[in-house]
């Protein structure tokens, strides 16, 4: 018998899943935009006459929405990942204060993913308020 009861490092709770879903969320609001701005270049359309409801989101799912269709799930977790974003300023400030409090004990890759955490969180937060950003969230809810 070892008598090492716990020989992990001690790491905050939920680390990892703090970093995952920053990365999911982050991940989710850059799926929207990339379809947002797809669904513009391919109807050749303004920001303005997508938020008119002949844009659609729901039309880019393929095989049309059904609860058969894997698409179609996909995009109901982008859709509640992309509203959950909404919590990324949360996110960012305790990612932070942890970054700054234990950064010695974390592991490299740990605090890297951190850091990419909170600069994507602050750059998705940022977009999300400018005129485009209300456009996109606009067509989304749709």
């Amino acid at each position: 018998m070892s008598s090492a009861v716990n020989s992990a490092m001690d790491r905050p709770p939920l680390l990892r899943t703090i970093v995952v879903a920053q990365l999911a969320l982050i991940v989710a609001f850059v799926a929207v935009g990339a379809l947002w701005l797809g669904r513009m270049a391919a109807a050749e359309v303004g920001p303005a006459e997508m938020r008119t409801g002949a844009y659609d989101p729901k039309d880019v799912v393929p095989l049309g929405m059904h609860g058969w269709n894997p698409f179609m799930w996909l995009y109901g977790i982008t859709s509640l990942l992309y509203l959950a974003g909404l919590a990324i300023p949360l996110l960012v400030l305790y990612s932070a204060a942890l970054l700054a409090k234990e950064r010695h004990e974390l592991p490299r890759r740990l605090r890297v993913l951190l850091l990419i955490g909170i600069i994507g969180g602050v750059v998705v937060t940022a977009l999300r308020f400018t005129p485009a950003g209300a456009d996109m969230q606009a067509w989304w809810l749709d």
